[in-house]
């Protein structure tokens, strides 16, 4: 008999610690946060729409892919994937607020809904899609760790690098290639790890570091930007690593995920399509075709984004090409898409690349 009576005064107890609960500062401070439309768990898509601005962590320090013109606007490859979902969620690419991160700060970020989205050449892995609790979305970059030295250095092979002092990125991936490459090879060497790439670029031009090692595509910015001009830095001929590049969201949320997936593999498709910026009002209107037509506005798939999410993506950011090669490729720091015939990664799957559409019916 006692012990049957406990329960309902153990619904008491909780009932009262409830109400008291809703009456203190911080329950109230908690529903107004979520009634100024911040992040809420499972319904990051709902919440975007309602607030009218997307928030995205990004880099502001590696030309190409991410970083704070002189105008003082954030540009390049990250930047402008970050608008390919503002584009495709809200119809407007530029309702985008950026959240500069350090690559320690990043998933801390992401896990406490700071913000939406993390698009900060960020490499997928194990870890990062289990423990961190990320969800990462079709790959927009593959890359590979390389190592950059002074024009003037010896150097030429990882081998030529025992016992020097490499400057690398605290919290990173790069940090535990630089370990286990060096250790497969039988290498000694000191890390110099700093936390953001304002001190770590200022301690390799002190001379604190023989070498910087970082992504190839970072590495390539930096050089493109260098003080003394890109003929400074040489990187070497070396690949440490695979690094699939692109962006992530909270776990948890399927339909935040489909949504933001969806408007990446849109500028793919575009592209497969022949579709760019400059023709896209012209494709819509006189489409034959009636995938075509799907894509660009015929078909609601039920993805939680406009139907026509897609027109909204090229006609106000562009297609994967335009991207690219206004920020990474001939426009931008240089790189090539397809630079021979074994290293055509960051191409279409019909020219010998690694991005491949699922289609859009």
């Amino acid at each position: 008999m006692l012990r049957g009576s406990r329960v309902p005064m153990v619904v008491l107890v909780l009932t009262l610690l409830a109400a008291a609960c809703g009456q203190n500062g911080d329950q109230v401070q908690v529903g107004e946060t979520q009634a100024q439309g911040e992040q809420q768990p499972g319904r990051v898509l709902q919440t975007v729409q309602e607030r009218g601005t997307l928030n995205c962590g990004v880099n502001d320090s590696v030309p190409g892919f991410g970083f704070v013109d002189e105008e003082g606007n954030f540009s390049g490859f990250d930047i402008d994937f970050c608008r390919v979902i503002a584009a495709a969620v809200l119809g407007d690419a530029e309702a985008v607020s950026f959240t500069p991160l350090t690559a320690q700060q990043r998933f801390t970020a992401l896990q406490t809904g700071e913000i939406d989205v993390l698009v900060r050449n960020t490499t997928w892995t194990a870890t990062r899609d289990g423990s961190e609790g990320g969800a990462f979305a079709v790959t927009t970059y593959y890359d590979g760790q390389g190592m950059m030295v002074r024009a003037d250095s010896p150097a030429q092979t990882l081998e030529d690098l025992d016992g020097a002092t490499v400057c690398v990125l605290s919290g990173t991936t790069t940090e535990l290639n630089l370990e286990t490459n060096f250790a497969a090879r039988g290498l000694d060497y000191t890390p110099a790890s700093f936390e953001d790439n304002e001190t770590l670029q200022q301690a390799f031009e002190q001379g604190q570091c023989d070498a910087w090692t970082s992504d190839k595509s970072q590495l390539a910015g930096v050089r493109s930007d260098w003080p003394e001009g890109p003929e400074a830095l040489r990187i070497l001929d070396v690949t440490m690593s695979k690094e699939p590049l692109g962006p992530a969201v909270r776990d948890g949320d399927p339909d935040w995920f489909d949504a933001v997936n969806w408007a990446m593999i849109a500028t793919m498709q575009a592209e497969e399509f022949g579709i760019d910026s400059t023709n896209v009002d012209q494709r819509r209107d006189q489409a034959d075709d009636p995938d075509v037509r799907n894509f660009l506005g015929d078909l609601d798939a039920g993805l939680g984004l406009p139907s026509d999410f897609a027109y909204q993506v090229v006609s106000q950011v562009g297609n994967y090409g335009e991207i690219y090669e206004r920020n990474v490729g001939s426009e931008g720091i240089g790189l090539e898409r397809c630079p021979s015939p074994e290293a055509c990664l960051n191409e279409l799957w019909n020219e010998g690349g690694l991005h491949y559409p699922p289609p859009y019916r």
